[in-house]
C-alpha cells in the first residue's frame, strides 16, 4: 500500500538558485550569473518535502556545451555556432560523464557537489532524479571524464559509411557541413564537420536548419533509417554497450530516477535490453519515458522497463484545451478511455521545461486559472505528477532572456533568473517576504492540493469513477465546462469537481447507485458531502435519489468527502 503518492517537482539548478537581480538580455554567466547545486540548501530541499513533493527532477545536471570557457580546468571550449544560446541547451551532452561546472563553486571539485547534493535531497527525505539524453549529444561532443577503459562515442567509427550498425554515428560522406543560420546571428562559423554528422532530430542533410537541433548529433542505434529502416541489433550495436555503461555510472551515483529524454527516437528492443539490466543491480530505480506516440505506450511499458510515461499528447493537451475553452470537459473522458489501464503508469503535469507557462500569455495569462486543470491532473488516478518550480507562483515565462526569445516559456538555453523564483529565493532565505498576496495564495493552493492528495488514501491509491456519463443529461450540470469524478478505497470515496468556466458554477451532481457499489459503501437514504479543500467545511447533504447541489468557484474545484448518515 502506498503511503505517498508520487509529486515531482522539477527545478533546473542554474535558474533556480540564481539571486542575480540585474540581468542582461542574452548575457553572459559573468554578467547574469548561474545558480549552484550549493544553493539547494537543506533548508529548501526540507520546505520541498514539507509541501509534499516525494522527488525532485534536476534537469541539466549532466555537463552540456556552453559558451563560458571553463579551458583552465580542461574542459575544451566549444564553438558558440553549435550552441543554442549562452549557457546552451542541457540536452546537447558535452560529456556523459561529467557535470556542468556552470554549477559548482569550485569547478575542481564539480562532481563532488553533485554528490554532495544528492546527499542533501536524500536527507531531507526526497528522492533524485537526473535526466538519461540517450538520442543526441552536443556536436563537438568530448569526453574528459570517462574511464580509462571507455572510447569516445565516434572514436572507433568508419566515416566512410554512410550506416553502419557498429557506428556511434551516421554519417554523410563526402559531404561538409554547412549550417544554416542567420548570418546576423551568426556571422562566422568556425566549427568544421567532414564527414557532416546527422542531425538529432532524425535530420539526414549537411544542410541542417535554425528549426533543427542544430547543435546536437544523432546518436546510432542500429536502425538503418536511410536504409528502409532496417533494424541491425545482433550482434549488440556499439551505442548500446556505451549507454549501458553510462546509465551503470549514474546509477552508482545513488540517484532514485532517470528521465529519459525523447525516449521514442530510440528502439524499444534497446530499452527491453538495457532496463531490466540496470534494475537487476538498481531495483529500485523509476525510469520515466518522453514519449509522444501513444500506439507506441504499452511498448515502452512492456518487458519490466519503463514504470512511466509522458502523458502529454493525451491529458496534458486535452486539459490546456479546455482550460482556454478550445474543447468541452467532456473530452476528458475520452482521453482517459484511450489510455485506459495504463493511465497509472501515465506521468502528469501542466508545466514542464517544454511547455509554456499556465500564466503566460499564450496560455491562460494568469497561473490561478490553471486550478481546474491542476484538480484532474493532481487527483484523477495514482500516477505521478509533475510540477515545474515556478508554476506555484504563477511564473509568467514571458521575459526575453535572449536565445529563446519572449515564448511563454523560462528559457533552458539563457543565463537567467525568473522573477518570481529569484523572489521567493529572497538571497538564500526561501521566504514568502517579497511574494505579491496573490504568489502567496497560489502556492498555497498547491501545497494543499499535494498534502491532500497524500493524505486521502482514496486520492492516493484509489479507484477512479468517471461521473460524466451519468450527467450527460442534467441539465444542472455543464458537460462542457465541468468535470466530476470519484475516487475510492477501502469503503471511502471522495468527489473531485473541476469547474473550467470564468463563472462561479451552482451545479447539481448526480452519483448512480452503481457508483456506491463500486466502492463498497455502506448505503443509507440519506448522504454527506463534507469539503476537503475550502476553508468553509459546511457539510452538503444529499439524497441517493437525488443530486448533490453545490457551488464552485471560477476556474477552480473542490474535494468531497462522501459518508452516508448511519
Amino acid at each position: 500500500m502506498a503511503d505517498k503518492k508520487i509529486f515531482i517537482y522539477q527545478l533546473l539548478p542554474r535558474l533556480f538558485g540564481n539571486k542575480t537581480a540585474d540581468l542582461v538580455q542574452d548575457g553572459s554567466i559573468g554578467e547574469n550569473g548561474s545558480g549552484k547545486f550549493a544553493d539547494l540548501t537543506d533548508g529548501i530541499l526540507k520546505k520541498l518535502k514539507k509541501t509534499g513533493y516525494s522527488h525532485v527532477w534536476y534537469t541539466g545536471v549532466i555537463a552540456h556545451a556552453s559558451t563560458s570557457d571553463y579551458s583552465s580546468f580542461g574542459i575544451p571550449n566549444d564553438f558558440p555556432e553549435i550552441v543554442k544560446g549562452k549557457a546552451g541547451s542541457p540536452y546537447a551532452i558535452r560529456d556523459y560523464y561529467d557535470v556542468d561546472p556552470d554549477l559548482a563553486l569550485n569547478v575542481e571539485n564539480r562532481m563532488q557537489e553533485f554528490d554532495e547534493l544528492v546527499a542533501r535531497t536524500h536527507n531531507a527525505d526526497l528522492k533524485v532524479i537526473v535526466d538519461f539524453v540517450p538520442n543526441h549529444v552536443a556536436r563537438n561532443y568530448r569526453s574528459i571524464c570517462k574511464p580509462k577503459k571507455a572510447k569516445d562515442f565516434g572514436k572507433t567509427d568508419d566515416v566512410n559509411l554512410p550506416f553502419s550498425s557498429q557506428n556511434n554515428f551516421y554519417y554523410l560522406p563526402g559531404q561538409t557541413l554547412e549550417l544554416q543560420l542567420p548570418p546576423d546571428k551568426f556571422p562566422l562559423i568556425d566549427y568544421k564537420e567532414f564527414p557532416a554528422k546527422a542531425t538529432g532530430n532524425d535530420c539526414f542533410t549537411n544542410r541542417p536548419s535554425q528549426y533543427d537541433w542544430y547543435e546536437a548529433v544523432k546518436l546510432n542505434y542500429g536502425v538503418d533509417y536511410q536504409g528502409g529502416h532496417l533494424n541491425y541489433f545482433i550482434p549488440t550495436p556499439d551505442t548500446w554497450l556505451k549507454m549501458k555503461d553510462i546509465l551503470f555510472f549514474w546509477a552508482s551515483k545513488n540517484i532514485d530516477g532517470f528521465r529519459c529524454d525523447m525516449a521514442e527516437m530510440v528502439p524499444v528492443e534497446f530499452w527491453h535490453w538495457v532496463i531490466p539490466q540496470v534494475k537487476e543491480k538498481y531495483p529500485k530505480l523509476i525510469f520515466i519515458a518522453e514519449v509522444y506516440n501513444p500506439t507506441q505506450y504499452r511498448n515502452f511499458l512492456a518487458e519490466n522497463s519503463f514504470d512511466y510515461l509522458y502523458d502529454k499528447v493525451g491529458l496534458y493537451d486535452v486539459l490546456r484545451d479546455v482550460a482556454c475553452g478550445y474543447r468541452p470537459s467532456s473530452d476528458i473522458t475520452f482521453t482517459l478511455n484511450g489510455v485506459g489501464d495504463i493511465q497509472p503508469k501515465m506521468l502528469n503535469f501542466m508545466e514542464n521545461h517544454d511547455e509554456q507557462r499556465l500564466a503566460s500569455d499564450f496560455f491562460l495569462k494568469d497561473g490561478a486559472k490553471g486550478k481546474a486543470a491542476m484538480f484532474v491532473t493532481a487527483c484523477v488516478n495514482t500516477n505521478p505528477v509533475l510540477v515545474y518550480s515556478g508554476q506555484e507562483l504563477g511564473e509568467k515565462g514571458m521575459d526575453e532572456e535572449g536565445f529563446s526569445g519572449r515564448d511563454g516559456r523560462t528559457s533552458i538555453y539563457d543565463y537567467w533568473a525568473p522573477d518570481t523564483l529569484r523572489r521567493w529565493n529572497n538571497k538564500g532565505k526561501w521566504n514568502d517576504d517579497l511574494l505579491s498576496e496573490a504568489e502567496k495564495d497560489l502556492k498555497n493552493f498547491y501545497a494543499r492540493l499535494i498534502a491532500l492528495c497524500n493524505k486521502e488514501s482514496a486520492l492516493r491509491e484509489g479507484l477512479f469513477y468517471d461521473l460524466m456519463p451519468a450527467n450527460y443529461e442534467n441539465s444542472d450540470f455543464n458537460s462542457t465546462r465541468q468535470f466530476a469524478f470519484l475516487r475510492g478505497k477501502n469503503k471511502e470515496a471522495v468527489l473531485v469537481v473541476a469547474n473550467f468556466d470564468a463563472s462561479e458554477a451552482d451545479i447539481s451532481i448526480y452519483i448512480p447507485e452503481h457508483a456506491f457499489a463500486f466502492f463498497g459503501l455502506a448505503k443509507t437514504d440519506v448522504g454527506i458531502a463534507t469539503p476537503l479543500f475550502a476553508a468553509d467545511k459546511t457539510m452538503v447533504p444529499f439524497s441517493v435519489k437525488t443530486p448533490l447541489r453545490i457551488a464552485v468557484s471560477p476556474n477552480s474545484g473542490e474535494i468531497y468527502k462522501i459518508s452516508f448518515l448511519q
